[in-house]
């Protein structure tokens, strides 16, 4: 008796259902078009126009990022509409730092057996970051890969492509001691840090569905799956408008190790925790996982998700263009002689903490 003639399908691998997929996702990923990109799936490849979307001169920018370990959350408790919006942010936020505006972005989507219906969930998050950070989804890569993923695993990764005019290029080269430090206020923890965040949970014994009268009567799987805000189309006016000196995207590494990436020699930043108050979910991390103040510094935004460095005269217009835009501000600090570097600084009570404290990034 010869032997069954086997199929991809038999190695756990559904063409059909990849095909399914593809076309569900492309009215998302059309609703994403704009000047340069139609928004087509289904080529080997996309294409973009500089030219129709308006560049003479210009260089482009690369930025590649995924979800990390927030994930994990997100397949815990089923929801899935908010880490395409976080994939897409990781990436746009970077670009954004460059003075760059995102104009295209491809998403890598694997798994060990392809759920459709979580997939297109996802998809449809990504499209909706796109749409938030003006760019166009314009292809990806679903790969099911049975024996590499664990059931109901899934992995994410985003490649963006963005353009500045060469005048326009952000290098923080214009950064000078007595800059005025903006904070921008993040929606959450956003993408980083989330490995310390799974640890606390575990070692607390605490419940992704345990609500919070403090925030919202929310879950906390809820609060902490709060998608990454996106600055680019409240900030990058300013930034092409010549009025931002520097931009400081604040991911792994928090306030204490960002936002020296962008000084130049000479130049180091003073935080003050006491401008803004802690959200409730960086307390209740903090207080569960017994944080130092200097560790909160470095590992999560802290409610800052991008610091805006401008000179002082532009300090109080900047802030109201982007209290304008949606965006909530804080003035954080300035900008100090001294080795590039940053500190980070409170007072009793800031940040839980019972006595001042001071910690210091050099670069």
């Amino acid at each position: 008796m010869g032997q069954k003639p086997l199929t991809y399908a038999d190695a756990g691998v559904s063409i059909d259902s990849g095909n399914a997929l593809v076309k569900a996702i492309g009215p998302l990923a059309r609703s994403t078009a704009r000047p340069g990109a139609d928004a087509e799936l289904g080529g080997f490849g996309g294409f973009f126009d500089l030219k129709r979307a308006g560049y003479d001169d210009p260089l482009l920018v690369a930025a590649n990022d995924g979800v990390g370990t927030k994930l994990k959350l997100a397949i815990e408790t089923g929801i899935h509409d908010g880490v395409g919006i976080d994939l897409v942010a990781m990436c746009a936020n970077d670009l954004l730092v460059q003075g760059a505006e995102p104009l295209f972005f491809l998403d890598y989507y694997a798994t060990g057996k392809l759920d459709n219906a979580v997939a297109e969930a996802v998809v449809a998050s990504i499209a909706e970051g796109c749409r938030q950070a003006g760019c166009a989804l314009i292809g990806g890569e679903t790969a099911e890969m049975p024996g590499m993923y664990s059931a109901g695993d899934f992995d994410l990764a985003g490649f963006c492509v963005g353009a500045v005019e060469r005048e326009r290029v952000l290098t923080g080269g214009s950064i000078a001691p007595g800059d005025v430090i903006l904070g921008l206020a993040s929606s959450g923890v956003h993408s980083n840090g989330f490995s310390l965040v799974r640890r606390i949970i575990s070692e607390a014994g605490w419940s992704l569905d345990e609500r919070s009268p403090a925030d919202g009567g929310r879950t906390l799987g809820e609060r902490l799956l709060e998608p990454t805000r996106i600055y680019v189309r409240a900030t990058l006016p300013l930034v092409q408008q010549g009025r931002i000196n520097g931009l400081a995207h604040i991911t792994g590494g928090g306030l204490l190790e960002n936002i020296p990436r962008v000084l130049p020699d000479g130049c180091h930043a003073v935080v003050d925790t006491s401008r803004w108050e802690l959200p409730p979910i960086f307390a209740q991390l903090q207080a569960g996982g017994a944080l130092e103040p200097g560790e909160m510094a470095r590992t999560f935004n802290c409610g800052i998700g991008m610091a805006v460095i401008v000179s002082p005269a532009e300090a109080d217009g900047v802030a109201e263009a982007l209290e304008g835009a949606g965006e909530t501000v804080f003035e954080i600090g300035r900008v100090d002689s001294g080795q590039r570097g940053c500190t980070v600084s409170g007072w009793a009570g800031a940040w839980g903490s019972p006595t001042d404290w001071t910690v210091t990034h050099n670069a």
